[in-house]
């Protein structure tokens, strides 16, 4: 069941009083396996990102793990109400940040769907930034 499909991705990133948004459209693959649902796409030099390869999968409608390959190297593990300690490649090198999972609100099916999830990322501790995801996905025409 792997698809072609259209992908509009917006990112809030509040930081200390500050807020940030992104917005992406792109295209990418979608597809289920072993009952979990996979968005994947190439990330662009809009994304900071360029020469990127992201996966997300998403298990059930509690967990969302982020995968990026090639340039940066990263894997975030949003899960709702738990703290996962992450690698993250911040361009300047690696590191590891705790990532709190507050909400994963998930309605895919077969076709496409909407993903939505927010999370806070901290380092050794301390709050470094508040972030939500909004994804929409559907099938190219």
């Amino acid at each position: 069941m792997k698809k072609d499909v259209l992908i509009e991705i917006k990112g809030v990133y509040k930081q200390e009083g500050d807020e940030d948004e992104i917005e992406l459209f792109t295209t990418g693959s979608y597809y289920k396996r072993n009952g979990n649902y996979y968005i994947a796409y190439d990330e662009s030099e809009a994304t900071g990102f360029d020469g990127t390869h992201t996966v997300l999968k998403v298990e059930q409608s509690d967990k969302v793990t982020l995968l990026r390959t090639g340039t940066a190297k990263s894997q975030l593990i949003v899960e709702r109400g738990v703290r996962h300690q992450c690698h993250y490649d911040t361009g300047y090198g690696p590191m590891m940040i705790g990532v709190s999972g507050d909400r994963v609100v998930s309605e895919l099916g077969d076709h496409g769907g909407r993903l939505e999830f927010a999370y806070s990322l901290d380092i050794n501790t301390l709050l470094a930034s508040e972030n939500a995801v909004y994804i929409n996905v559907r099938e190219q025409a």
